[in-house]
């Protein structure tokens, strides 16, 4: 696999397949992508690439239908990428960082647009246990979740041009103290408990597989 920052032709590929492949539930953008990645690296446990992956679609019943299988590689290969670039901005060179927000051309002045990205990150943040996160940082997660929860969004419009600049300007720092504040106080990951079948199928009952034939004649053999 390749490393280092994605070039604009494959950002612009995620953003295709994205787009293309998307639903309601999932990942829309690179932008959102990149907010969720961040979170998930920022994350105070590890969460495995089989996981998010998954999550970025809004669950196993939305991952693709891929065109083929080099399709589908390539675009794990490319998120990898960026989430590794991702990863060694925020814990070896952090005043290399950059979050990717988006950007739209408005009456002859290019905008920048967080609001996606916040959502991501909101998304990576919500795969982990954040309740231990100390008051002091709480401020940081709330100047994302300002613009990351539609239920802010009539907040946003209240403010000055000059306080919603610096709004914006404060989700990158805040960014980078989560992922530093987890780094150093890493969390224990809950034990998964075995799943318990609590309705047990008898052996002359309907087999729950849907044949209807009994269960000790069919999935109990």
């Amino acid at each position: 696999m390749k490393t280092g920052p994605l070039n604009e032709s494959e950002l612009e590929w995620l953003d295709d397949v994205l787009a293309r492949y998307g639903n309601d539930a999932s990942i829309m953008d690179v932008s959102e992508l990149d907010g969720m990645l961040t979170a998930i690296l920022s994350s105070p446990t590890d969460i495995e690439p089989a996981d998010w992956l998954v999550a970025l679609w809004g669950g196993t019943q939305h991952v693709p239908r891929w065109a083929n299988d080099r399709e589908r590689d390539r675009f794990v290969n490319l998120v990898l990428q960026h989430m590794d670039d991702i990863a060694e901005r925020l814990g070896e060179y952090p005043e290399q960082y950059e979050p990717l927000f988006g950007t739209r051309d408005e009456e002859g002045q290019e905008i920048t647009i967080v609001e996606e990205w916040c959502f991501g990150y909101l998304r990576g943040a919500a795969m982990a246990d954040w309740s231990s996160l100390p008051q002091s940082l709480q401020p940081a997660l709330d100047a994302i979740a300002l613009h990351g929860k539609e239920e802010n969004f009539s907040r946003l419009e209240s403010l000055s041009a000059d306080e919603y600049v610096a709004s914006v300007d404060a989700i990158k720092p805040a960014a980078l103290a989560l992922c530093q504040y987890w780094m150093e106080n890493p969390q224990l990951a809950p034990v998964k408990q075995p799943i318990k079948n609590e309705n047990k199928v008898g052996r002359n009952d309907p087999c729950p597989c849907g044949s209807g034939k009994k269960h000790k004649s069919c999935c109990l053999k």
